[in-house]
């Protein structure tokens, strides 16, 4: 395929702001997956494109929140090996999800996130937080049960997953909006190795593309950890949501 000067600007765009929405809160991969896909790509390979810039991003942030004073790599760790054979079998999955198919499950994701965002408020000023540090343990095994789960949606297509995995740190773990995005960011840094490396195993990746991606992930990254919480909320989350309207009109309509 052709790929203008155009294309990259227009994901280096995207990809900031898939990065800061990532690190603040989550689904910015609805925005670069579905472009990356009108561009051209087969959904599997537009799937594995996208994991450059995620994990970039995330290694970005875990530098800029350690840097800030936050960061426990040994719960995080933890919480990331929990994920692993749930990100192996997504992943190995989603190679295989091809065409139209991948188009309805885009979509359909889409949907599912607009509907849990109606109630992301109600886990992101959990008040009942713990204090630093102290996590029960019955927090703490329901946490790693459910990142096992999450890790099945990471490795398969990566779109909302920041959406499961902030509530388990939050509402279930009881960690505040600080500590999440720090785990969360770790997380998503450890099972998008994994995926990266089956989807590139399987020849679906696009390297230019990812990496114009990837500039402007890491530099939204940079200023979304700078923010830590997200202010300008509901310009953003109106944003989404108009974007996420067009793009299921778009993929519905092309299947």
């Amino acid at each position: 395929m052709t790929i203008s000067p155009e294309a990259l600007a227009l994901l280096a765009f995207l990809g900031a702001a898939s990065g800061f929405l990532n690190v603040v809160a989550g689904g910015g991969s609805l925005l670069t997956v579905p472009a990356l896909v009108f561009l051209g790509l087969p959904g599997p390979v537009a799937n594995g494109t996208n994991r450059i810039g995620i994990l970039l991003q995330s290694l970005t942030a875990i530098w800029a929140f350690r840097n800030r004073g936050f960061s426990a790599f040994k719960l995080s760790f933890t919480l990331s090996l929990a994920t692993l054979p749930g990100a192996l079998a997504g992943a190995y999955a989603g190679v295989r999800l091809e065409g139209e198919l991948f188009n309805q499950v885009l979509a359909g994701v889409m949907i599912l996130v607009m509907i849990i965002m109606q109630f992301q408020s109600s886990w992101k000023t959990n008040e009942q937080v713990q204090e630093r540090g102290a996590i029960s343990r019955p927090r703490l095994i329901a946490g790693h049960l459910l990142m096992a789960l999450a890790g099945i949606w990471g490795g398969f297509i990566q779109i909302g997953v920041g959406f499961l995995i902030m509530p388990i740190l939050s509402r279930v773990m009881g960690l505040s909006l600080v500590e999440t995005n720090m785990h969360k960011v770790f997380i998503v840094a450890f099972f998008s190795i994994v995926a990266l490396w089956v989807f590139a195993s399987q020849g679906q990746i696009v390297w230019l593309l990812g990496g114009a991606l990837a500039l402007g992930n890491v530099i939204g990254a940079y200023f979304g950890v700078r923010i830590s919480v997200a202010r300008g909320e509901r310009f953003i989350y109106w944003t989404l949501n108009l974007t996420l309207i067009a793009m299921i009109a778009k993929l519905l309509w092309d299947a």
